[in-house]
């Protein structure tokens, strides 16, 4: 046979090509991408200038409105089509606060009426755009806003809340109930004498304020507010606007924006910032939504029988990787962190989008401000065509330059686990749970005395520095922390329900990490056992402000937790090596015991040398300790931080259910 190597060569070529992955092409990758910064809605009083991007439409259509509701269109213009896919027009007269829609045709076919996914004020349900004068809504000393100083993102406490939860129950004493303005306002008190509000989160002692999502949401009917229908918000409508039923008049474009601005201003006046909660990963449905009306599909994943992909639970998923989908998001929050003054994001299911977003995100969000702390759930919540190495999930969080994630692994070792509501975690004496609770210590940083062959979920180190994990045990999803331990541990008392709580939270603030704690915890906030409470009335959801009265021990154990841990460097530590060179883990000696010695005053701290000593069990344990003169700063019950009393012994008794943390000079 003549050549016969060459032949061979050229065979093993052939079946290595037919064996190689194939990258799945979308009809969408020909799309052209508008790298311009002017898509949307630019107002001056001489001319208002509209662009928007529609690469398949045939038509656009823009129409001008009276009012953001009712009404016949007063004109109705053609766009004009320009370069990569824009449509764009002039109006050289003043729109202020006139509203508008779109429409697009494609394909022979009008798609609906809709503002621009761009819109930044809107009318009465969102269904319609308002050209703003922005300078118009700012309150008054906006331009002298300061936000309040922050050195390292492992300083944050986060305080997770909602809009309507935080005024809306009748002793809540605010007037501005379930509005913006009811979180701006200041000296309420419940029928008690007790701060409720911004007042409440300011004596509490966190750092920033989480906003459950509070952009324009679908499920709310806005012309409805005696309904006083309830929404998390995860159902997004226009992303850039603040949502309507949160403002006194949701039919005046203006007054949302204002409003929501009062609130910022108000918040970082009393030294708390602010973090928006982010919901890019889905939308309320497909058909309705704006993204579907310029460019159907572009917007959405799909599988690779051409179907909407779920990776989100919700019915579909935003495709954050292609281009203009991307550019979208970045403009998003940018704006929101300009325009709003905003602190923070939480990107609800993150794991949902692609690395290379959310690093992009990230540096231009700290572009504008280093301090923005951007963090998410690091998670789907069902399969995705996106390929698992390019989710923002925890294993791959790492990757993510200056974002965090959720540690699930310490909110289910301390509590138990999501899925089995029976399950008792380290605070209800589990010994099983003691090493992902040591895994959240270290804030899910490498540390060579964690055994990651025990941790719950993660069996390796994801986070690159303690900055990357934020530290819970409860949140606004499932059952609040103590309807859970009411579930899993039947017939305990009242009281070793509450000891069981304070050892969570007391776990939480003296971890390593970033610190999150769920509305209300701290006055042991019930939702009635409904866990999944996104639609439920204000009756499950509301903060009831005579349980502040009530659990007064609860409130000021949690208030000197977030003090003890403001005053001490030690449990704050910037860097994965700072946690290896000063944290130690101890053998205690008894299993769901944990004891640990931070040393050598870490991170500046006054402390020389702290002893954090946590049993889970339902009976007192013994336990050895370093030889010296030890200092008690907290038990189960009481912190003080000159002391409690001394200690010189090589042994220590501590109670069932409780943490103790002692200090040396």
């Amino acid at each position: 046979m003549k050549y016969p190597g060459v032949i061979l060569s050229l065979v093993i070529i052939a079946m290595l090509t037919a064996f190689k992955p194939v990258k799945q092409t979308s009809p969408f990758d020909n799309y052209p991408v508008f790298t311009g910064n002017d898509l949307g809605v630019f107002y001056s009083p001489s001319k208002t200038a509209f662009k928007v991007w529609a690469p398949k439409a045939s038509e656009v259509k823009l129409r001008l409105y009276a009012a953001g509701n009712g009404g016949s269109a007063m004109n109705t213009i053609a766009m004009t089509k320009s370069e990569n896919g824009t449509w764009e027009i002039t109006i050289h007269r003043n729109l202020l606060n006139k509203y508008y829609t779109f429409q697009v045709m494609q394909d022979g076919k009008w798609l609906l009426e809709k503002p621009d996914i761009y819109a930044k004020a809107v009318g009465v349900n969102g269904n319609r755009g308002m050209v703003v004068n922005l300078p118009a809504t700012n309150p008054a000393n906006w331009q002298h806003d300061k936000k309040p100083a922050l050195k390292n993102f492992t300083d944050i406490v986060l305080y997770e809340t909602h809009i309507r939860d935080i005024s809306i129950s009748p002793n809540s004493g605010i007037q501005h109930k379930g509005k913006f303005l009811g979180l701006a306002e200041t000296g309420t008190k419940s029928p008690d004498g007790e701060a409720t509000g911004l007042d409440h989160i300011k004596q509490l002692g966190v750092t920033h304020v989480h906003l459950l999502p509070s952009f324009d949401f679908n499920s709310v009917d806005e012309t409805k507010p005696e309904a006083n229908k309830y929404n998390w918000g995860y159902d997004p409508m226009n992303y850039n606007v603040p949502e309507g039923s949160y403002s006194t008049n949701p039919y005046n474009g203006n007054v949302r924006i204002k409003e929501f601005k009062q609130m910022v201003q108000a918040l970082h006046k009393n030294g708390l910032r602010v973090v928006l909660d982010v919901v890019y990963n889905h939308t309320g449905d497909i058909v309705h939504s704006n993204f579907s009306q310029f460019a159907p599909g572009y917007f959405y994943r799909q599988n690779s029988d051409g179907s909407y992909s779920n990776g989100t639970g919700c019915g579909n998923e935003v495709a954050s990787e292609r281009a203009m989908v991307r550019k979208f998001m970045i403009e998003s929050v940018v704006y929101w962190a300009k325009e709003y003054h905003l602190d923070g994001f939480r990107f609800d299911l993150m794991g949902v989008h692609d690395t290379e977003t959310m690093n992009q995100i990230s540096a231009a969000l700290h572009k504008i401000d280093p301090t923005i702390f951007i963090y998410g759930e690091g998670w789907t919540a069902g399969n995705s065509p996106l390929p698992e190495d390019q989710r923002s999930v925890k294993k791959n969080i790492a990757k993510v330059n200056e974002v965090a994630a959720f540690s699930d692994d310490i909110r289910d070792g301390i509590k138990g686990g999501w899925g089995d509501l029976k399950e008792k975690g380290f605070v209800s004496g589990n010994p099983d749970k003691t090493e992902s609770v040591k895994f959240g210590i270290v804030a899910a940083t490498q540390n060579a005395q964690v055994d990651y062959t025990k941790i719950n979920y993660s069996k390796a180190a994801w986070a690159a520095g303690p900055f990357q994990s934020i530290t819970y045990v409860s949140c606004h999803d499932d059952n609040t922390l103590f309807d859970r331990l009411k579930i899993s541990n039947a017939g305990a008392s009242e009281a070793d329900l509450i000891r069981m709580d304070k050892l969570a939270n007391a776990i939480v603030l003296t971890s390593q990490g970033v610190s999150f704690l769920h509305s209300g915890v701290e006055m042991l906030r019930t939702k009635q056992g409904i866990a999944n409470s996104y639609n439920s009335p204000d009756s499950i959801n509301q903060i009831d402000w005579s349980r502040k009265t009530k659990y007064k021990a609860v409130f000021d154990y949690y208030k000197g937790l977030i003090t003890l841990r403001k005053n001490h460097p030690a449990f704050r530590m910037p860097s994965t090596q700072m946690i290896q060179n000063n944290l130690k883990f101890l053998d205690s000696g008894n299993p769901a015991t944990i004891a640990y010695q931070i040393s050598n005053n870490a991170n500046g701290d006054s402390w020389k040398n702290i002893l954090v000593i946590l049993n889970g069990n339902t009976s007192d344990k013994t336990v050895r300790i370093p030889a010296g003169k030890w200092i008690l700063a907290l038990d189960g019950d009481t912190i003080i931080e000159q002391g409690i009393k001394s200690i010189e012994s090589e042994s220590l008794t501590i109670p069932a259910t409780s943490a103790y943390v002692l200090y040396s000079k």
